[in-house]
């Protein structure tokens, strides 16, 4: 049966569904709706009613109209057509509904054809041109690790305001350049040629390239993301959006295309979501990038990675944000890479970096910014003696680093951590400091376990968030049986050193970028457990993203620490 035989379209097997309708925009083809598959509801469920055709941009499921409702209900097409059927002739119709077997409504909308590559390029690089980096702009790039220098090779601009739209457009038009079949760029109602940005849609612009270094597509990040009021209050919204204009009089839609950083005959490629991403990474690591415009918008990779193997690329390297580990729409979109990559002969695997990063960009400025670790020079006399890290011998050059201060107020048993009564014992027999010293040392033991993540085909809601994600994953206490015990270890301390202190000291060390040398896990990172516990008393506390919070944990259902290679 062929499409404009059937009695409905799409949007009658959306208001069987009873899907929610986010946008609509006017005399387009399209609407967009909230997945029933996936359950996001910011509206990535495109729905072309003149094509009869779904595909949600975030969970990647895709299909004919049937197929929509077959899947939903796990039935097949021909029983799905049969109840559509059914239930569109009880009269639960949308307003409007006909019983016509007509083809599907057409829109009122002219599109105009995608521009060749080489005009796309010319165009938008001259707009570029015409355009200025804001200083605001400027600046959140600095503090993501950019230079001036680079900023400048890579083009950021910041979008134009809305009035000047027509008159960008007849300056790009007087030039010589085409507008038309170039994304962003529509007739407007007066019959003139404009590029469609507005206030609501202000930000930086960002030129995305193939391989061969055109320009084939903009993104904008968004000064203010775009929340929909149904949206999860803990997301922070659509921060980037590409410059189309496919919902406008000949406009045309940018097609997501895919960008490319680096050298393209590099042996090794990483692939990530996000140009500005990409482009920040590229800078940091000097390593080649490609970069979709999501994890499972993957329609334009497979000719790039047909590009790539030609060039001589042998391996391909995953590196989604660290969402992967517990989003399945990400990790499901990361598992099609690997596949891709093997179907042109590439080998490919996954990058793991610290998790207390999101993105490979955050990571790769972190390390390019670490500082030694000074915790200890930080500590006085007392406290890197109780902590072990110090022989009593130490008070001395402590004495003289006080001496060599000038202009201190502060005494000198402050300065060395002394109480007044300690100072008097010191003066009296170093000796008897030491041992009175030592009288308020105490041995702590603790644990860490932290998730484990052998099976690659099952991602773990919270991993690496905080409590609201635990619990919202449903879980009211950590499932042991989901983490590895990875070290039982122990360190001295003094004996009043609250538990939030003990915690902290544990975090810090096994925070560093310098992890000790008997030590084999991650670094701690929200979502891993510490034990803490005596002769007498056991007492667990799970990493939230800034703090700890004690929960109850069974570590006999968890996985036993590995045995150590020999």
């Amino acid at each position: 049966m062929k499409d404009y035989d059937f009695p409905f379209d799409i949007r009658d097997i959306a208001f069987l569904l009873n899907l929610r309708i986010v946008r609509e925009p006017l005399n387009t083809v399209y609407i967009y709706t909230e997945c029933p598959f996936c359950g996001d509801k910011r509206g990535k469920m495109n729905l072309n009613f003149e094509k009869n055709v779904y595909r949600c941009n975030y969970c990647g499921e895709y299909g004919g109209m049937l197929e929509m409702y077959a899947r939903f209900y796990k039935i097949s097409t021909s029983d799905a057509y049969r109840e559509v059927c059914e239930a569109l002739n009880t009269g639960n119709r949308p307003q409007g509904y006909d019983d016509r077997k007509a083809a599907p409504k057409q829109s009122s909308v002219k599109k105009s054809q995608l521009a060749d590559i080489d005009v796309i390029h010319q165009t938008l690089s001259l707009l570029f041109d015409m355009l200025a980096l804001f200083d605001k702009h400027r600046v959140k790039l600095l503090k993501r690790g950019l230079t001036d220098e680079q900023i400048k090779k890579l083009g950021y601009k910041s979008t134009p305001l809305y009035f000047q739209c027509e008159s960008l457009t007849e300056r790009l038009i007087n030039q010589g350049c085409t507008v038309e079949g170039v994304p962003g760029f529509y007739l407007g109602d007066n019959g003139k040629w404009t590029v469609k940005f507005n206030t609501k849609t202000a930000g930086m612009l960002i030129p995305v390239r193939g391989i061969d270094g055109l320009i084939r597509g903009a993104q904008i990040r968004l000064d203010i993301p775009i929340k929909d009021e149904n949206d999860d209050p803990d997301k922070e919204g659509t921060k980037y959006l590409w410059l189309s204009s496919s919902n406008k009089n000949m406009g045309v839609t940018s097609g997501s295309p895919v960008h490319f950083v680096g050298d393209p005959f590099a042996k090794t490629i990483y692939v990530t979501e996000g140009s500005l991403k990409a482009d920040i990474a590229h800078c940091l690591m000097n390593r080649s990038f490609v970069a979709i415009a999501g994890a499972n918008n993957l329609g334009q990779l497979d000719p790039v990675f047909s590009v790539l193997a030609h060039n001589g690329t042998n391996m391909i390297i995953e590196a989604h944000d660290i969402d992967k580990y517990r989003n399945k729409m990400i990790h499901s979109g990361a598992a099609k890479i690997y596949g891709m990559a093997q179907k042109y002969g590439m080998e490919s695997k996954r990058l793991t970096w610290d998790p207390n990063y999101k993105g490979i960009d955050d990571w790769q400025f972190a390390v390019k910014n670490k500082s030694v670790n000074e915790a200890c020079c930080k500590l006085n006399f007392k406290e890197q003696f109780l902590f072990g890290l110090c022989a009593i011998g130490k008070i001395s050059d402590c004495i003289g680093e006080w001496n060599d201060i000038t202009g201190t107020k502060q005494s000198l048993p402050d300065y060395l951590g002394l109480t007044e009564h300690e100072y008097n014992i010191y003066c009296s027999n170093v000796r008897e400091l030491e041992i009175f010293l030592l009288e308020q040392q105490k041995q702590q033991r603790f644990r860490i376990y932290q998730l484990e993540f052998d099976d690659e085909n099952n991602p773990i809601p919270f991993a690496f968030a905080g409590i609201k994600a635990l619990q919202k994953a449903g879980y009211e206490q950590p499932p042991a049986s989901e983490y590895r015990l990875i070290s039982d270890s122990g360190f001295l301390c003094g004996k009043m050193l609250s538990v939030r202190n003990i915690l902290n000291w544990i975090y810090n060390k096994y925070n560093d970028y310098r992890l000790p040398d008997d030590y084999h896990g991650r670094k701690i990172a929200p979502s891993d457990i510490i034990e803490l516990y005596d002769n007498e008393k056991r007492r667990y506390f799970y990493r939230d993203k800034e703090n700890f919070v004690e929960v109850k944990f069974s570590p006999m259902l968890a996985m036993p620490m590995k045995a150590k290679a020999q």
